[in-house]
């Protein structure tokens, strides 16, 4: 992950230490003062310098210990990126003094950078955000309720309650944060679901992450059990190995998700019976955009045998697969994805991921047929602002 922004991290950490000196410490009058104050400016630069360092020389995309990957992202966060604002801010705030004063004389100079003031109020709005978010943000449990309407839905299934949760990305809790996965868990299973439908990262890299973890994620419940697809983490492409010892994880990650009772599908579908009435779970790989997500879902396996007037939901962890195949492909009513996280950040209902994907987050229609984006429960860095862990409640109505 570091390795591909390893220049633009160097330069962000380098550049705003040389401005604060040139600007407010290289005229300092005593030298013993001088060299604490670049002490104290320096020292932490070059510590971040030095990790940065050891994780592109890793050429992992994370270090198998998150707890130092989350201390290194938390010093970028605290330390590189409000210098970097606030350098920004002061420079212009600088710039726009020079400017007066060519225009106006010595008269018109304002006597202080107003820029130096709003970086400083930025850099506090930074660290509110960041420590907020690393804390009690990404903590938080939201429950969103929708309901889907269609005319293909057996009468049978009327009412019927879907739950729908994704990206749990378990090497995130550690030991730690077990607490706030039973939360989740405990949520669902307290919505009285008729099925569960989970769409995909459920590790960070390895499948190892999800060993501590198999009892709680092994005690959802439901009427008529869990299913479950796979998302591009639990795909073996962000460790560095050998490709048998990928194929290798990729099988345990599987493995796992079904000794814990789920209905792992893969290209396939199962269906759900009432009585005489049916509706079909399809799961297809991830079908992301083939250059940074695996493109490994093939509708056509996903939907074999099942028939034309068959009410089908669609599994399918990466929400843009949803335009680019499924609608122009087949005649899914409904498909459930994740992934987008909304990029665990949120304004007032806006959230950057909207930059990005044009379905991020919620239920978006396209005539009848519709897909629901789930914004996640966790991240593979624990940080959520505006943007809480969620559990879809999904209710299907017969139109």
């Amino acid at each position: 992950m570091i390795t591909q922004i390893f220049i633009p991290i160097l330069l962000a950490i380098l550049l705003p230490d040389l401005y604060l000196y040139l600007r407010f410490i290289r005229r300092v009058a005593d030298k013993s003062r001088k060299r604490r104050r670049a002490l104290v400016l320096l020292l932490p630069s070059a510590v971040i310098v030095v990790a940065t360092v050891s994780l592109v020389a890793s050429r992992e995309f994370a270090p198998r210990d998150f707890s130092l990957m989350n201390v290194y992202l938390l010093l970028l966060s605290l330390l590189v990126v409000p210098k970097c604002v606030f350098v920004l801010c002061s420079s212009l705030g600088h710039l726009c003094s020079r400017l007066v004063r060519l225009s106006f004389g010595d008269k018109g100079r304002p006597r202080r950078n107003y820029g130096n003031i709003l970086g400083l109020l930025l850099v506090a709005t930074i660290w509110y955000v960041v420590i907020y978010g690393s804390t009690a943000g990404f903590h938080q449990v939201k429950v969103r309720h929708v309901e889907y309407a269609s005319p293909d839905l057996p009468e049978s299934f009327d009412g019927y309650r879907l739950v729908h949760f994704s990206d749990v990305h378990a090497g995130t809790y550690g030991t730690g944060r077990q607490w706030l996965l039973q939360e989740f868990v405990d949520s669902i299973n307290s919505q009285d679901a008729d099925a569960i439908m989970f769409t995909g990262d459920l590790q960070n890299r390895v499948p190892d992450e999800i060993l501590p973890h198999m009892s709680i994620l092994g005690s959802l419940k439901s009427r008529d059990g869990v299913y479950s697809v796979l998302g591009n983490h639990d795909y073996a492409n962000y460790i560095v190995a050998d490709a048998a010892t990928k194929r290798s994880n990729e099988l345990k990650t599987a493995a796992l998700e079904r000794q814990m009772g789920w209905h792992l599908l893969v290209n396939e579908n199962v269906p759900i019976r009432r009585g005489s009435d049916s509706i079909v779970v399809a799961g297809m790989a991830n079908d992301g955009d083939g250059i940074h997500f695996p493109q490994l879902g093939d509708l056509r396996s996903t939907l074999r045998g099942v028939g034309e007037g068959a009410f089908v939901v669609m599994l399918q962890h990466d929400p843009s697969s949803w335009r680019r195949k499924i609608l122009p492909g087949s005649r899914v009513q409904l498909t459930l994805s994740g992934h987008t996280h909304a990029m665990q950040f949120g304004l007032f209902g806006w959230s950057p991921a909207s930059w990005v994907y044009t379905e991020w987050g919620g239920l978006f229609l396209e005539g009848f047929r519709a897909i629901n984006v789930s914004t996640g429960m966790g991240g593979f860095i624990p940080f959520r602002f505006g943007m809480p862990g969620e559990i879809v409640v999904v209710t299907l109505r017969r139109k």
